[in-house]
């Protein structure tokens, strides 16, 4: 019942509390900086790899160290290897991520046909949550990843024109400026800004329903759930 604690060690590297993701501020998301833009097939392994790391899938902390290490970055076709739009140095990509959410930077990926298919492990959407990632945007999602992003009050998004994937630079910031009208069977739109100062206009489609819409604002389905039963 309630009147139960739980006590995880602080110097376990295997268990971990989970602290509830932060509901949505009401504001359109604004200034944000691309993590990895993921070329090819990028599955749920190449997202959150199992074998060893397995050991740390009751430590999301720990675990997030394996999120999207085996994505193809299209930018250069290597493995966990991004640019920080802070300082221009290259690391791999959970350093990068724990860098801009250090400084308040909401980070997105952007994917290709099919992103997250394979096995249906919850840390794929979990991992990029925790460490700031706020949108994925792709040509297409596996649908139990897409539902799982959703879960994790996460924007999981598609390209109405599949061929805007390619206006996506490495150096671009990306602002949401209509998140406040977020509905059912409502697009949504993305200004892209690229380095040079000039813009792109970029419509997305989703699949959120009403109550999928209230985890968004929620921070997380287990958020509404929480909040309800209080």
């Amino acid at each position: 019942g309630s009147g139960i604690e739980v006590v995880v060690s602080s110097e376990s590297n295997r268990l971990q509390l989970l602290t509830p993701f932060t509901p949505w501020d009401g504001e359109n998301i604004i200034g944000a900086k691309l993590l990895i833009k993921a070329e090819g097939k990028c599955t749920t392994d190449h997202i959150s790899m199992a074998g060893p790391w397995l050991r740390y899938r009751g430590h999301l902390d720990n675990i997030s160290n394996n999120c999207l290490i085996g994505a193809i970055n299209a930018f250069g076709g290597k493995t966990n290897a991004v640019v920080s739009q802070i300082d221009g140095s290259i690391d791999e990509v959970p350093n990068i991520a724990r860098t801009y959410r250090a400084a308040g930077i909401t980070s997105i990926v952007v994917g290709d046909h099919n992103y997250g298919e394979g096995s249906s492990r919850e840390h794929a959407a979990m991992e990029p949550r925790h460490l700031g990632v706020m949108a994925v945007i792709v040509k297409s999602f596996a649908r139990i990843h897409e539902t799982n992003l959703k879960k994790q009050g996460m924007l999981g998004l598609t390209f109405a024109n599949e061929a805007d994937y390619d206006l996506i630079k490495e150096d671009d910031t990306f602002n949401f400026t209509d998140l406040n009208a977020f509905s059912d069977g409502k697009q949504l739109t993305l200004e892209v800004v690229h380095a040079n100062g000039t813009t792109n206009t970029i419509i997305l489609n989703h699949t959120y329903n009403e109550s999928q819409i209230d985890w968004f604002k929620a921070g997380s389905a287990l958020n509404l759930i929480r909040k309800q039963n209080s």
